[in-house]
């Protein structure tokens, strides 16, 4: 679609690309937003017009590279969003697709398929998701936070992002796993479910990966690179 501005509605950002119910979500604004824009609602909810069109045309468009990060908008910011990202990660996608995963295992036949062995390898998925979390929570933020209050700086440059991520690559694993090797009786349904749920988790962490690499990584490089106040 094209890109988002002050004067965009939200609506139609929603109809055209809903995925991004959950980065608005992640920002208190929620469905039955009727014809307002983004410079409506984020007045309406205090909140950077700037910052709320940046993520949504990073997360949305592949292509998308912001420009003028560190002058238009706050490391507080940047932290703040990608925080609750990180919860809906650990507090809701995950727990959501582990009790769908249990749920299909006790509904199916025993020994008569590989579900055990998915779940298995979707708990090695969250636990490297679990440790990203925490060395965000632990190392990145807080150094992003710092360095904010002690450098100043106007510029940033791109940092490369095609650096292949393993969690993405393990829940492309699984996907074909299910989509593969799935056998036996099992509830078809709760199948569906467990995969959209993981199809959708992946898609999620593919989107925020950008804003990681195109927004978090090049302003932390770039106070990085300033001297102290």
């Amino acid at each position: 679609m094209p890109l988002i501005d002050h004067n965009t509605k939200i609506c139609d950002i929603v109809i055209k690309e809903p995925s991004t119910v959950t980065v608005l979500n992640r920002f208190g604004i929620t469905l039955g937003v009727g014809d307002k824009t983004v410079a409506t609602v984020c007045n309406e909810h205090g909140i950077n017009p700037d910052f709320l069109a940046t993520i949504l045309n990073t997360f949305i468009n592949k292509e998308y590279f912001p420009e003028r990060i560190i002058d238009g908008f706050s490391a507080d910011e940047i932290v703040s969003y990608l925080s609750k990202t990180n919860a809906y990660y650990e507090h809701y996608q995950l727990p959501n697709i582990e009790r769908h995963f249990q749920l299909l295992i006790s509904k199916s036949v025993p020994h008569n398929n590989n579900l055990g062995l998915m779940l298995d390898f979707f708990h090695e998925v969250k636990q490297e998701l679990m440790s990203r979390i925490a060395d965000d929570r632990d190392r990145w933020f807080p150094e992003l936070l710092s360095k904010s209050r002690k450098t100043s700086c106007n510029a940033i440059k791109e940092v490369n992002d095609n650096d292949t991520d393993s969690i993405e690559d393990k829940i492309d694993d699984l996907i074909s796993m299910m989509v593969i090797h799935l056998q036996g009786d099992y509830d078809t349904n709760l199948g569906v479910a467990v995969l959209f749920a993981i199809v959708s988790l992946k898609n999620d962490i593919t989107q925020n990966n950008r804003i990681r690499n195109r927004i978090m990584r090049p302003m932390h490089e770039a106070l990085s690179q300033q001297p102290q106040l």
